[in-house]
């Protein structure tokens, strides 16, 4: 255990020992020396960094899915098809590490569309792009298909 460093003071000065030390109260069930404002914090932040990275996978998805669809720029096709892959797998792995992310997919599709179309149309000004994403939105659609063989 950690002496008397103060429980908010160890957090500060040394997250990775707050963290250990953090570990043992609960494995030991010493509940009452707990930093349980910190932890609370923590536990907190990690959910919402889940989130987070589902709205980032997604925008860089749609990102170079309109880019591959809608930019006539055959030499980086494959690049894009290859980030296309990545991402995909990486939402993947995402979804099944928490699959309660899939009752928010919709509402992050929509921050994600709107995030891609203005990063590329910035990126692509001389290239059309539509207003809303013409292909169904849902998970399985936007991780399995490829649209632009269709």
């Amino acid at each position: 255990m950690v002496t008397n460093i103060g429980k908010r003071s160890l957090y500060e000065q040394d997250f990775l020992l707050w963290l250990e030390d953090t570990a043992i109260k609960l494995k030991a069930r010493d509940f009452e020396n707990l930093d349980l404002e910190n932890l609370i914090e923590e536990v907190e932040s990690l959910g919402r960094s889940e989130r987070r990275e589902l709205s980032s996978r997604l925008t860089r998805l749609l990102e170079h899915l309109l880019k591959r669809l809608y930019v006539n720029l055959p030499q980086n096709y494959r690049g894009w098809e290859n980030t296309i892959r990545n991402q995909r797998t990486e939402l993947e792995l995402l979804l099944q590490d928490s699959p309660s992310l899939k009752s928010i997919w919709s509402e992050r599709f929509e921050q994600a569309w709107k995030m891609a179309l203005k990063n590329v149309g910035e990126e692509y000004k001389n290239y059309v792009f539509p207003d809303r994403w013409p292909y169904e939105s849902d998970i399985e659609s936007i991780l399995e298909r490829d649209f632009w063989k269709e």
